[in-house]
C-alpha cells in the first residue's frame, strides 16, 4: 500500500490508497487538460479495515442500539434497522454508522429514560466506531463531486470590481440567489436558465459601458433611499463631524458633464407634512468627495402651526396656503445641476446645524412634535447631460492599457489589452482559441464607430462569456466510473480565490498556479496567508458569519415599534456591523475557535453601547471594547443574533434553541409535525412568562421528543428580549433562566457559553468545522465527508484550536483538492435494454 501525504499546519495526514496518485503536469491553457497528476479507480471498502480486536464492541451495540432499532421495531423508532450490520465491515454501512457516531456524541441515544451504558463506555465505543470508520475512509477515499459553479451575485460583483474597478450594485442588475446546506455558493443550486442569462447579458452591456466612459450611456436617475435612521447623530464615517442624519453613497458617473442631485426630505406618515422645519431653520451640506459643492437652507420660514393639517385651509387665506404649501413642498428647493469628472465617488449629504434639536425618543416614529428632527429621505442623482467621455478613470485605466497611435495599431493594441482581461477573468491563461472571439467581436464594434467602441462590445462580450460566470472543473479523458484525481492548480487556484476572496485569482495566484507551483504545500501556505492578510478576506469573513449565523436575516425583522421603540435602521446596522467586525477579528488574530463565544471584548458605537447599557461610548464610529459584563461576551451576547432569533413582538424559545441545535452543536431537529396549535398569546392584565406558556409543547407527546431538548436551550437566553436587551421579567412576569444541560445546572450566560463548548464532545468545534467546510467546498458534505471533519478537528486541536489550522487544513484537504469521477449509471433491467 502506498500514502499520499497532505501537511496540514506541519501534520501529516496519510490517507492509504491502493495505488499513488502522482502529479503529471498543468493544465494547458484554454483546453482540457492533456497531462493531470495520474488517477486512480476509487478502491472499494473491505472488511479487513477494521481489526476485530480494536473494533466497536458489538456486546454494547447490541444491548442498548439493536434492542429498539432493528427489523423488528423499525417502524416505531425512525424507521432504522440496526441488527443487519456488521460492525466488522463498517465501511459496507458507514452512511448509517455515522448518524450512530453523531447520536452518540450528542447524547441523543440512548434515549433519556432508557437503559444507558456509562459516559466512559460511550466514549469508548463511538471512538472506536469511529476509527474503523476513518480506516474505511482511508481504504476508499471520497472526495467528493462539485458541480459546475456558476458565480453567484455577490461572487460576480466582486470579480466585476477586482477585474476592472468598478463597483456595481448587484442588487440592481441580478436576482438573489437560492442557499443550500445554509449558503448561497453551494453549487448544486447555482443553475442558470435563459432567463436569468438574460440578466447576465444585460448586466455586462450596462457594466461595459460604464466601464471605457462610452458615449452609449444616456442620462438616467439613480435614487438612494435612507431608512428609518437616528437623526441626531453623524449617520456613519463617510459623512463629516459636526453632522447630524444624513446620507452617503459611491455613485459611479459614467462620463464627465452635468448631474442633477436633488433631495427630499421625511415627512410626518399622518399629513405628508416635512419633518422638523415648523421652527428652526436647519443648513444642509451636498459634498463630493467630502468637497462642499452645495449649502442649502430648509425651514423656520413660517412659523407656527399649519392650518391645513387638521382642516383644508379656505382659498381666501392666503397666509395659510402659503403656510400649508411650504410644509408640503419646502425640500422642491434642495435641487441643483453640477459639472462632475467621471469615476466612482462619494456623494454625501447631511445636516449641519451647529445647535440642533433636542434628539427624538425614535427616529423611526418622528414622535414629538417639540424637538422633531427633520431627515433626509431620499437622494436622487440625475444624468449626465452633455455628456463627454474621458481616459481619467481608474477603471478605464485598468482596461486601456495601451493606446494605438494609428489604425495599423488598432488590433494589435486590442489584443494585449484583451489578454490579460480574458487570463483574469477566465482564471486561467489564454490562447488563439480565447481571444480570437473577443478580438471578431471587436472589429465589428470598430467597424460600426471607433477603436473604444469595439473594446467596450469585446469586455461585454468577454464579461457574459460562460467561461467568466461558471467555473467548470474539466475531467481528465478517459477516466472510468469513480475514479479519483488531483485539480489542475489553476482549478485549485479558483477554488482558492472564491473560497478566500469571493472573487476572482489575483496575477500572482495565477501565474504560481500556471507555473505548476501550487501543488507545493510550502507555496500553497504561503498564498493561503497572503490571502487572508488581504484586505479581500474581509470578503468571505462577513459572508460566512452572515450565513452561518444567519444574521444577514436581521434585514427582514421588523421588530413591533410600539414594543420597541428604541429600535431604528441605524441600531440594525450597528448590531450587523458588531457581530462582522467581531468575527473579522477573530479570524485576523488567529484566535482558537471557542473564542467565538467566550470573548471578553466585542465592537461598539455610541448607540449600540447604549442599546447594550454601556455609558462612555461615543459617537457613531465602532471601536474595540472590553467587556466587563460576562453576559454580553461571545456572539451569544449579541443584538444580531438575539434579533435573528426572535419573532417582531416576542422572544422565541424555539428559534433560539433551534438556531443553537442547527449552527452551535450540529444536531439539527427534525421538522415540525403538520397543525402545530400557535403560542397562546401573553394576558396583559395577568401575564404569564414564556416558560410557563411553553408547557404545552412538553406536555403534548409528539412535540416532547424535540422541545424537551430544544426549548431549555432558548430558556437559556431568555433575559435577552427580542432586539438583544437584557431585561428581568417579561411584561411583568418573573424570568427563569435556569436550565439543566447534560445533567448540570445552567444559571447564567457565562454558565451556559460553558457548557456548550462541553457539551457533546466538543461539538461546536466540530460544528464551526463542517460549516467552513460547507462553504470553502461549495457543496453540502455528506456521511462520507466525516471522516475527514474529525481529522480536521484533531489537527485543528494540536494547534490550539486557530483559525489558521482549520483554514489551511481545509485548503490542503482531499475533498478541496480532489475530485471523483461520475459514477456507473445503474444497469437497465433487460427488459427496457431490449425495448430501447
Amino acid at each position: 500500500m502506498l500514502r499520499i501525504e497532505s501537511a496540514i499546519s506541519g501534520v501529516s495526514v496519510a490517507l492509504v490508497v491502493g495505488v499513488c496518485m502522482q502529479v503529471a503536469g498543468a493544465q494547458t491553457a484554454g483546453a482540457p487538460p492533456a497531462a493531470r497528476q495520474s488517477a486512480t479507480r476509487r478502491p472499494q471498502a473491505t472488511s479487513a479495515t477494521a481489526t476485530p480486536s480494536a473494533g466497536p464492541s458489538r456486546e454494547l451495540f447490541d444491548k442498548y442500539c439493536v434492542t429498539c432499532h432493528n427489523e423488528r421495531t423499525k417502524a416505531r423508532y425512525a424507521n432504522l434497522a440496526l441488527d443487519k450490520i456488521d460492525l466488522a465491515d463498517v465501511g459496507a454501512h458507514a452512511e448509517v454508522l455515522e448518524k450512530v457516531v453523531r447520536k452518540l456524541r450528542m447524547g441523543q441515544m440512548p434515549p433519556e429514560g432508557l437503559p444507558r451504558p456509562d459516559a466512559a463506555m460511550v466514549d469508548a465505543f463511538a471512538t472506536s466506531l469511529e476509527t474503523a470508520l476513518d480506516r474505511a475512509a482511508a481504504a476508499a477515499p471520497n472526495p467528493g463531486r462539485v458541480a459546475t459553479h456558476r458565480l453567484n451575485r455577490a461572487e460576480y460583483v466582486n470579480a466585476i470590481y477586482d477585474l476592472i474597478a468598478l463597483r456595481v450594485d448587484g442588487t440592481e442588475l441580478l436576482p438573489s440567489d437560492m442557499a443550500g446546506f445554509g449558503f448561497d455558493n453551494n453549487a448544486e443550486v447555482l443553475s442558470i436558465t435563459p432567463a436569468l442569462m438574460s440578466r447576465y447579458i444585460t448586466a455586462a452591456t450596462k457594466i461595459s459601458r460604464m466601464a471605457t466612459a462610452s458615449a452609449d450611456n444616456r442620462p438616467i436617475t439613480q435614487v438612494y433611499k435612507v431608512g428609518f435612521e437616528r437623526r441626531d447623530q453623524r449617520a456613519g464615517e463617510d459623512l463629516p463631524f459636526a453632522t447630524q442624519g444624513g446620507v452617503a453613497v459611491r455613485h459611479t458617473f459614467p462620463l464627465e458633464g452635468e448631474y442633477a442631485f436633488t433631495l427630499r426630505l421625511k415627512r410626518n406618515g399622518t399629513v405628508s407634512t416635512i419633518d422638523g422645519i415648523e421652527e428652526d431653520e436647519h443648513e444642509i451640506e451636498l459634498r463630493i468627495d467630502h468637497a462642499l459643492v452645495k449649502r442649502f437652507r430648509i425651514g423656520g420660514k413660517f412659523k407656527g402651526p399649519d392650518p391645513g393639517v387638521l382642516i383644508a385651509v379656505p382659498e381666501d387665506d392666503s397666509a395659510g396656503q402659503k403656510v400649508h404649501d411650504y410644509r408640503m413642498n419646502a425640500d422642491k428647493e434642495l435641487e441643483v445641476r453640477l459639472p462632475i469628472k467621471a469615476g466612482t465617488r462619494l456623494v454625501s449629504a447631511a445636516f449641519t446645524d451647529s445647535a440642533p434639536a433636542p434628539p427624538i425618543n425614535s427616529a423611526r416614529q418622528g414622535q414629538t412634535r417639540d424637538g422633531q428632527l427633520p431627515g433626509i429621505d431620499m437622494l436622487y442623482i440625475a444624468g449626465p447631460f452633455d455628456g463627454k467621455p474621458t481616459n481619467d478613470t481608474p477603471m478605464r485605466q485598468r482596461i486601456f492599457i495601451c493606446r494605438p497611435a494609428g489604425s495599423r495599431d488598432e488590433e494589435p493594441c486590442a489584443r494585449k489589452l484583451l489578454t490579460p482581461l480574458a487570463r483574469r477573468a477566465y482564471r486561467r491563461p489564454v490562447n488563439d482559441a480565447d481571444i480570437e472571439p473577443l478580438l471578431a467581436i471587436y472589429r465589428e464594434g470598430r467597424t460600426a464607430k471607433d477603436f473604444d467602441a469595439g473594446i467596450e462590445r469585446a469586455l461585454e462580450a468577454l464579461l457574459s462569456s460562460p467561461k467568466f460566470l461558471i467555473r467548470v472543473e474539466r475531467e481528465p479523458a478517459g477516466l472510468g466510473p469513480g475514479t479519483l484525481y488531483r485539480l489542475t492548480d489553476l482549478e485549485l487556484a479558483a477554488r482558492l480565490s472564491f473560497y478566500l476572496w469571493r472573487s476572482i485569482p489575483d496575477d500572482e495566484l495565477l501565474d504560481v498556479a500556471a507555473r505548476g507551483q501550487l501543488k507545493d504545500p510550502a507555496v500553497l501556505t504561503h498564498q493561503v496567508r497572503r490571502m487572508l492578510a488581504d484586505r479581500r478576506a474581509t470578503r468571505f469573513m462577513s459572508d460566512f458569519v452572515g450565513q452561518w449565523l444567519e444574521v444577514r436575516n436581521i434585514q427582514s425583522k421588523n421588530p413591533d415599534i410600539q414594543l420597541y421603540s428604541s429600535f431604528d435602521d441605524s441600531l440594525r446596522k450597528a448590531m450587523t456591523g458588531e457581530t462582522e467586525l467581531f468575527f473579522e477579528s477573530q479570524v485576523r488574530e488567529d484566535r482558537p475557535l471557542q473564542d467565538l463565544l467566550r470573548a471578553d471584548y466585542t465592537f461598539l458605537n455610541e448607540q449600540l453601547a447604549r442599546h447594550y447599557g454601556i455609558d462612555n461610548v461615543y459617537g457613531s464610529h465602532f471601536r474595540r471594547y472590553t467587556l466587563t459584563d460576562e453576559r454580553r461576551r461571545g456572539l451569544l451576547g449579541h443584538a444580531s443574533v438575539l434579533m435573528t432569533t426572535s419573532y417582531e413582538d416576542r422572544t422565541s424559545v424555539v428559534l433560539r434553541g433551534k438556531w443553537i441545535l442547527e449552527n452551535v452543536l450540529g444536531a439539527p431537529p427534525p421538522p415540525p409535525p403538520p397543525a402545530v396549535p400557535p403560542l397562546k398569546e401573553n394576558d396583559r392584565a395577568k401575564p404569564t412568562s414564556l416558560r410557563a406558556r411553553m408547557e404545552q409543547h412538553r406536555n403534548n407527546t409528539v412535540c416532547a421528543s424535540c422541545h424537551a431538548r430544544m426549548d431549555p436551550l432558548g430558556f437559556a437566553l431568555e433575559h435577552f428580549d427580542a432586539i438583544g436587551k437584557w431585561r428581568e421579567n417579561d411584561l411583568g412576569a418573573e424570568i427563569n433562566s435556569t436550565i439543566t444541560l447534560s445533567g448540570q445546572s445552567v444559571d447564567s450566560p457565562k454558565a451556559f457559553r460553558e457548557a456548550l463548548l462541553a457539551e457533546g464532545n466538543g461539538a461546536f468545534v466540530r460544528t464551526v468545522t463542517e460549516k467552513m467546510l460547507t462553504y470553502a467546498l461549495g457543496r453540502g458534505t455528506t456521511y462520507a465527508d466525516a471522516p475527514i471533519v474529525r481529522q480536521l478537528v484533531r489537527d485543528v486541536a494540536r494547534n490550539d484550536y486557530r483559525w489558521s489550522s482549520l483554514i489551511l487544513g481545509i485548503v490542503k484537504s482531499g475533498p478541496f483538492q480532489m475530485r471523483a469521477a461520475p459514477a456507473a449509471e445503474p444497469a437497465a433491467p433487460a427488459a427496457t435494454v431490449a425495448a430501447r
